[in-house]
């Protein structure tokens, strides 16, 4: 069948490109899966895995233990290390053939690099760094009236809609935006790595998943990978630390000290992660990697203590699934209180001594 992207009724399923380095599966794997097999529920489809490499396909199984229904394994010694034209090349190859309705990336390094140049073979749209998805219109209209101010009592929605509705930050994060693509296929969207919530493993659907190979004809690269050179780098798991300690404005009048009373609270608390909003990050306080919100990165910790930070809802959309949430702000009326479990209206450089010196207190009781 001759492959035209804008002959949408002859695509279907839901598609997890999953990436996977030197032979392990990446965490952002199990989050696209998780939320495809939503996405394939609300499609009354299948979800599938597709898993490039060589000598990979021993990890199917576990792409089905999180919800997959099928797996396509393509292997060829040309993959085994990560190359934007192979790679490109055999996935296209494979989406051409079989046509998925979805197609869901991670936002890593890889992923930003393949996805664009997919789209682009493909006919299709990308949107990027999407950090809600949604294919049932009335499940996106309760996903409004929890994150927007839209009245949605004065717009009309068709709600036969079944395209894939991408939502992501957009103006510098100062609004959200939802993208569809209703001419083309397949749907294709980056999704930042711990946006999405991973699901429970089950070994019973790791065991059924049905794992396929594919067969793709590759043609010799013009730039080949020739020597992989690795670097130690030091650096934080900040998006599965379990403890957060957050930094905003708040410390402006004392940086220094700001950032010493941070990563004390969050060494006491137990080796928590000292990260921050985006103004602590712009202000040269801490790395981008370390900046949570819609332009940062998402955490769920059991812990997120937010030390001077307002709340503005780009931030909150960054911390809002976390279990537990202290703030400390002078201001009382401060939006980060609405995300709060327990708020402390005060100046950070009063509360948090008292607050290291009462764990102290309370570890050294027991």
């Amino acid at each position: 069948m001759e492959y035209n992207s804008a002959k949408i009724e002859d695509f279907r399923d839901i598609w997890v490109f999953c990436e996977q380095r030197r032979g392990k599966l990446m965490e952002t794997d199990f989050e696209l899966v998780s939320e495809g097999r939503k996405l394939a529920d609300e499609r009354h489809s299948q979800l599938v895995g597709v898993l490039l490499g060589y000598n990979v396909k021993g990890l199917a199984n576990e792409i089905g233990g999180y919800g997959a229904d099928k797996v396509y394994v393509i292997e060829d010694p040309a993959l085994k290390d990560y190359s934007s034209e192979t790679y490109a090349d055999a996935l296209c190859q494979i989406v051409m053939d079989k046509k998925p309705e979805v197609l869901l990336i991670g936002a890593s390094t890889i992923g930003r690099d393949l996805a664009p140049r997919c789209a682009a073979r493909l006919h299709t749209g990308l949107t990027a760094d999407c950090t809600h998805l949604d294919i049932d219109m009335n499940k996106y209209l309760d996903f409004l009236k929890e994150a927007s101010s839209i009245d949605l009592s004065t717009r009309k929605f068709k709600m036969e809609d079944t395209n894939l509705k991408m939502t992501r930050p957009a103006f510098g994060g100062h609004m959200m935006a939802t993208i569809t693509c209703p001419r083309f296929r397949p749907c294709m969207s980056t999704v930042r790595p711990g946006v999405m919530k991973k699901g429970e493993y089950d070994e019973v659907k790791a065991k059924n998943v049905l794992v396929e190979d594919y067969s793709v004809t590759l043609k010799d690269p013009l730039v080949k990978v020739v020597e992989i050179v690795t670097e130690e780098k030091k650096g934080v798991d900040l998006t599965g630390a379990e403890i957060v300690v957050a930094v905003g404005a708040g410390i402006s009048k004392d940086v220094e000290k700001g950032m010493a009373l941070a990563q004390e609270l969050a060494d006491v608390l137990g080796n928590g992660v000292v990260a921050g909003s985006r103004p602590a990050v712009e202000a040269g306080w801490l790395d981008h990697e370390l900046q949570i919100g819609q332009t940062g990165k998402t955490v769920r910790p059991k812990i997120y203590v937010a030390l001077g930070i307002s709340g503005a809802i780009q931030h909150k959309a960054g911390m809002q699934d976390s279990e537990t949430v202290i703030a400390v702000n002078t201001n009382p009326s401060a939006p980060i209180f609405e995300a709060a479990t327990y708020g402390i209206a005060g100046d950070l450089f009063e509360v948090v001594p008292k607050m290291i010196a009462s764990i102290k207190a309370a570890k050294a009781a027991k």
